[in-house]
């Protein structure tokens, strides 16, 4: 008895959702409707063709004169002259059908979804009632003050909502997210923080917005790194924090910093605490692409010198040993060049030039032992010509290395070798070749130029 009672239930409260959607829909529809005949009938008061009362006919003399007379460009003839000179007005045009008809729809959606409709006027209301609550916030305390803020920015949203694509609605977004912002709801502040950059790219407080992202972000590095022991990675009742990966969001937020103003202020600051975020997480790769913009993008940044270093560093963790690509050695070796050469007064304090000796050694190290990774590699292959010319190379260029000591004695070793080894059953390549003969390739040039050469 109970299951057939919950069943009747269930399907009345289908057919209630059903009927306020069908209510809805009708209510769109005529709404629409109506907007869309309204426009066909042109503009309130004008005269349609069933309400027009019949009159009298009109001679040709009457209708001449009040040609004249009613409208403002008469007819010219000879029999008819003009006696005044016309004046042309401009007709206002009536609204397009499409364009109605985008108005109401629009009007719908935002009855629908509970936007507040687009009206400029309520939209300066909505503006300085929130400016009045946000002002009187400062003067609260605890959670008040925080209630406080948080309905200031609903007020500033609506206040937006109303007056789109408007200066109202760039200040009414920076004040939203300021009121997020001091309500500590960090998550809402950064979305709409970025929605204002996004609709309008070079606001007036683009400044100040960096500012905010930035701290925001920071905030984020911070308490990730205090809680780094923590085994919890989401988060669903605090609102300074976004739901998961914190540190992502950080470092996505001042990535974003740079985008929006690469010339700002804070763009190198924000792409100095990206790259060290990523050194701290011993993300090596992303981390030098980030000094790498910085020492190529802000050469007058105050981080210019730390780039250097940082990014030496990075390019000895990329390195993945001999048998890998040496490319971040010949980077790295040049990134010491440039720190010796562009800051002289730096390299006058001990511990930084003992830093950068300790780099450059250890890239010697590495491009010596991949020297002697070589000359191993063809001694192995009996090829001991080869291996004596990467011997020789490893001597003359790293010859204070670990490397070289080894490199002396395999010479000796290897002295009496031949360059190539022997081919073994050398008769067999007669008998079986290894390849067809084959004629060697001709341009058309030298075909040409071996036509005229038998021609003369």
């Amino acid at each position: 008895m109970m299951r057939k009672n919950q069943r009747i239930d269930f399907r009345n409260t289908n057919v209630r959702r059903k009927h306020q959607q069908l209510c809805l829909f009708v209510l769109a529809a005529s709404i629409c409707w109506s907007g869309g005949c309204r426009t066909l009938l042109g503009r309130k008061g004008a005269t349609t063709p069933e309400s027009a009362s019949p009159q009298e006919p009109v001679s040709q003399p009457d209708r001449v004169a009040d040609d004249a007379s009613d409208n403002p460009v008469a007819q010219v003839s000879a029999e008819s002259p003009l006696t005044t000179a016309p004046t042309l007005t401009a007709q206002p045009e009536a609204e397009s059908i499409n364009e109605k008809v985008t108005e109401t729809t629009k009007q719908v959606l935002n009855m629908v979804t509970g936007r507040e409709q687009e009206n400029s006027v309520r939209g300066k209301e909505l503006y300085l009632e929130a400016d009045s609550l946000f002002r009187s916030a400062d003067s609260k305390v605890g959670d008040e003050r925080m209630d406080t803020f948080l309905e200031a920015a609903e007020l500033f949203g609506s206040a937006a909502e109303a007056a789109p694509r408007t200066a109202l609605e760039q200040d009414a977004l920076f004040m939203q997210a300021e009121s997020q912002f001091f309500a500590e709801d960090y998550r809402e502040a950064t979305e709409t923080y970025q929605t204002l950059q996004k609709n309008f790219p070079r606001n007036r407080h683009i400044d100040r917005v960096a500012a905010r992202l930035f701290s925001i972000s920071d905030y984020w590095i911070n308490r990730v790194v205090s809680e780094e022991e923590s085994w919890m990675n989401f988060n669903f009742t605090d609102n300074k924090r976004p739901i998961y990966d914190m540190d992502g969001h950080a470092i996505r937020v001042l990535d974003q910093i740079r985008f929006d103003d690469p010339t700002g202020r804070l763009a190198d600051d924000a792409t100095m605490r990206a790259a060290s975020e990523y050194l701290r997480q011993q993300k090596y790769a992303e981390a030098d692409e980030f000094l790498t913009d910085l020492r190529e993008t802000f050469p007058d940044s105050e981080h210019l010198f730390l780039a250097h270093m940082l990014g030496i560093q990075c390019k000895l963790e990329l390195y993945a040993g001999p048998a890998y690509s040496g490319l971040v050695l010949e980077d790295a070796e040049k990134l010491v060049r440039q720190t010796r050469d562009r800051f002289p007064d730096k390299m006058q304090d001990p511990a930084n030039s003992e830093s950068v000796a300790k780099a450059a050694a250890e890239i010697a190290y590495h491009r010596a032992g991949r020297y002697a990774f070589r000359a191993k590699y063809r001694e192995r292959q009996k090829k001991y010509g080869a291996a004596r010319v990467y011997y020789n190379l490893l001597l003359k260029e790293y010859p204070n290395t670990p490397q070289a000591e080894t490199a002396r004695t395999r010479l000796a070793a290897i002295e009496q070798y031949p360059d190539v080894p022997k081919q073994r059953l050398s008769w067999l390549q007669k008998v079986f070749p290894d390849q067809k003969q084959t004629t060697p390739l001709e341009t058309k040039q030298q075909s040409t130029d071996q036509s005229e050469t038998k021609l003369r």
